[in-house]
């Protein structure tokens, strides 16, 4: 089907040289392809989930990871710090 398209926007494109209004017809067919598949949410076959969205959530949640183990080291240092002060004798 996709090959369809393309090779109908090709050929717009190609009459567009002998009258441009080809050219505004071969946008508007690729202009509306192109809102079509975005509103499906993606290229994906067959129905299945992108593997480019599975990815930039892999990446994500990975990043989420490294920032919550940065700094849940860095607040339990402080944490330790701060139990060590107030049990110090003070006077």
């Amino acid at each position: 089907m996709f090959a369809l398209l393309l090779i109908l926007v090709a050929a717009l494109f190609a009459l567009g040289f002998l009258h441009p209004i080809w050219w505004v017809a071969a946008a508007v067919v690729y202009g509306a392809t192109r809102h079509t598949r975005e509103r499906r949410g993606g290229r994906s076959r067959g129905g299945g989930p992108d593997p480019g969205d599975y990815r930039d959530y892999r990446e994500r949640r990975d990043r989420q990871r490294r920032w919550d183990r940065r700094y849940s080291r860095q607040n339990r240092a402080r944490r330790q710090r701060e139990d060590r002060r107030d049990h110090e004798p003070h006077g």
